[in-house]
């Protein structure tokens, strides 16, 4: 799935909120940047930056996240509020999960339509990435699954979730990577709706602390790799 060169915004430890504000921007340029394709031959400045983003951040405080079905029941959503998280509904789809400390969240905006992709290819390209980090990190067993159990699995748990949208053919969300997550945040509901399914980290799995910072590059690497992009890092998220 060989595609134009992806700027990367690694935002660090940031809320949830200013990631989707980030992407959400992302989202804009590369729709631009899709329509400008699409229009009469004329002769275009060259782009100051790739119009595809990966969005990277670590969420910086709990919050219970759900798509367009799934939502939370007025008392659930009252006790998860209690507990100190934060509740958001976003466009993406799946049911309700959580994003915290300790976990990766990557948001892809890739233009499918350029990339001749389609929605399941997309979303089976995330699950690549996320199976190769994991076993290059140590995990061998790590693999996706048919769906409704999209994501990446070790064993019985699921060490990555995976929602997306797409509009314009431009995509948004992707992939949350449980690193050193507490994972006692995912007692208090049904992650993605799968009843009676594990949830588990890279650092259970591999007997060891494993920090966001330490699965970036991997990552990056990974998704390279799966994608046939060239990277390019930017330090400009509100462009």
């Amino acid at each position: 799935m060989p595609g134009g060169a992806v700027r990367v915004l690694r935002l660090g430890p940031v809320p949830y909120s200013l990631a989707l504000r980030v992407q959400e921007r992302c989202v804009g340029a590369a729709r631009a940047a899709a329509l400008g394709a699409a229009a009469p031959p004329s002769p275009p400045a060259p782009p100051l930056c790739p119009a595809e983003s990966l969005v990277l951040s670590e969420p910086a405080e709990p919050v219970y996240a759900w798509g367009l079905r799934g939502a939370p029941g007025a008392e659930l959503a009252a006790k998860l509020k209690e507990k100190g998280a934060g509740l958001a509904a976003v466009r993406r789809g799946g049911h309700v999960t959580y994003h915290g400390p300790g976990q990766l969240l990557a948001l892809a905006v890739l233009d499918l339509r350029a990339r001749r992709l389609g929605l399941r290819g997309f979303v089976g390209g995330l699950e690549e990435v996320g199976v190769r980090l994991c076993r290059r990190l140590g995990l061998p067993e790590a693999t996706s699954r048919p769906p409704p159990l999209t994501g990446v699995w070790v064993g019985d748990g699921k060490v990555a979730a995976i929602g997306v949208h797409c509009g314009h053919y431009i995509t948004s969300h992707g992939l949350a990577l449980n690193c050193c997550t507490d994972l006692a945040w995912f007692e208090h509901i049904v992650p993605c709706g799968l009843e009676g399914k594990g949830v588990t980290s890279l650092s259970r799995e591999l007997g060891r602390h494993v920090p966001v910072a330490d699965v970036l590059q991997p990552f990056l690497h990974c998704f390279q790799e799966v994608f046939g992009c060239a990277l390019v890092f930017s330090d400009e998220p509100g462009a």
